[in-house]
């Protein structure tokens, strides 16, 4: 059965229940297989190597989520090759191929957990009942491990992008 943690992300101040464990640092980061925003394929063993920040988002459609995948797509380019940007929601990718195209978008990949939510269950993001994505903040080294981990306590709030940013540069 699958782990359910209750009242620890609120959605509009209304306590949400999320699926799956939560993910600690120093843990061992779960494979997943989901789709790109061209309805491909893509593995997350495919990025061992290389530093990973995985931001994860509610929906493009919404100002907090476009500004989190604008922010990351701008910081890209200081990290060069080293470093793989995946963010991940359970929009469509005709929407997430929509939105990189509206905001000239190029060096993020954005990924969709809408077919299995399997990514959303591996990092208890999944939030009980509504199939969204909790917003949360993952940082994984070049061997798997989990570095820094931050979980959004209300879904509307941003995530602290200087430290996640940090995160990933203490690592080059």
């Amino acid at each position: 059965m699958m782990e359910e943690r209750k009242g620890v992300v609120t959605i509009g101040g209304k306590p949400v229940t999320l699926l799956g464990r939560e993910i600690k640092v120093g843990d061992k980061a779960p494979d997943f297989t989901i789709i790109t925003k061209d309805s491909e394929p893509f593995d997350f063993k495919s990025t061992s190597g290389k530093i990973r920040l995985i931001s994860v988002f509610l929906s493009l459609d919404t100002g907090i989520c476009d500004t989190q995948a604008r922010r990351f797509n701008e910081e890209t380019a200081s990290f060069g090759d080293k470093v793989e940007i995946l963010n991940i929601s359970v929009d469509l990718p005709y929407t997430q191929k929509r939105w990189c195209g509206a905001a000239g978008i190029d060096k993020i990949k954005l990924l969709t957990d809408h077919r299995d939510v399997q990514f959303g269950e591996a990092y208890g993001v999944l939030v009980k009942g509504l199939r969204v994505l909790a917003r949360a903040i993952f940082v994984i080294d070049q061997d798997d491990v989990v570095k820094y981990v931050e979980y959004l306590p209300e879904i509307g709030s941003h995530p602290d992008y200087d430290k996640a940013i940090q995160a990933v540069k203490n690592l080059l």
